[in-house]
């Protein structure tokens, strides 16, 4: 049985609960994917991207919507190893990626002062962006998981001092007509970790080249976090994700909305 071929009968059956079933549960939730929509879905190298691509090729065989498919690839200057693991691995699992490079590696190395992350993850997204929208597409799908999520939404406290979490889809504002999705939002990382090694599928992990990676190891340090806490409160993840969507702006102090702020006192007086 070829490579591709075990990993797809995998993703139905010893992984369809956890995987399969949790991309349908969160693109319906969300409303993801409508008929006619050409989605974009990016391959990082990494383990998510893999999977996401197979998952979607998988949905295009079951279709109860109708929609176009591309896979898309940015070489931000990876070394060769990261390369050639990148095209062993959609060939392995017969994933048809259009890869372009570009020199973001080489930009930031020169001119991004201090922890480059932020910039370089900008950078990256506004030529997915754009890649997309040459290609026709309306919607650029990213592999963020569940954990991601939680961990973003830790992140942004302890780190930025903000309440915010990543959301499912976004309106790109300088890329008019499109749409970001995460179609993974409700599958945890541990079952994406399971059909890899179950397939002997090796992936790259970020492929940075510069000297430091700020975001990873604060995403590292939260990820430890989150499990340290789950050994005593077996649902805390699950109520990390749910504190996003249960807000009560009456508990809220101050709060900002497109672009407006406003605060729990200013009609106070009338409450």
């Amino acid at each position: 049985m070829k490579p591709h071929t075990k990993f797809e009968r995998s993703i139905m059956s010893t992984y369809r609960k956890s995987l399969w079933n949790r991309l349908i549960q969160g693109i319906k939730k969300y409303n993801l994917i409508q008929n006619g929509d050409k989605i974009a879905v990016t391959i990082s190298g990494g383990k998510d991207s893999l999977i996401m691509a197979k998952l979607f090729q998988e949905l295009k065989r079951h279709p109860e919507i109708s929609f176009e498919l591309v896979f898309i690839t940015m070489d931000p200057g990876f070394n060769q190893v990261n390369l050639d693991l990148i095209a062993d691995n959609t060939k392995k699992l017969d994933i048809p990626v259009e890869i372009r490079p570009s020199n973001t590696f080489d930009i930031l190395s020169k001119h991004a002062k201090g922890k480059p992350c932020y910039l370089c993850a900008s950078m990256r997204r506004g030529f997915l962006y754009n890649f997309a929208k040459e290609l026709g597409c309306n919607k650029l799908a990213l592999g963020h998981h569940f954990d991601d999520v939680i961990e973003t939404t830790l992140m942004n406290m302890f780190y930025a001092g903000s309440f915010k979490t990543m959301l499912p889809k976004v309106k790109s504002k300088n890329y008019e007509g499109i749409e970001l999705i995460r179609p993974m939002y409700l599958i945890r990382e541990k079952d994406i970790k399971r059909i890899m090694k179950t397939n002997n599928i090796e992936t790259m992990g970020c492929g940075c080249q510069l000297a430091t990676c700020d975001i990873t190891s604060k995403r590292a340090t939260t990820k430890q976090l989150i499990k340290t806490l789950k050994e005593q409160f077996d649902d805390i993840d699950k109520n990390i994700f749910r504190a996003a969507e249960n807000v009560n702006l009456d508990s809220i102090v101050r709060w900002k909305q497109d672009g407006k702020v406003h605060t729990y006192y200013d009609d106070f007086e009338s409450k």
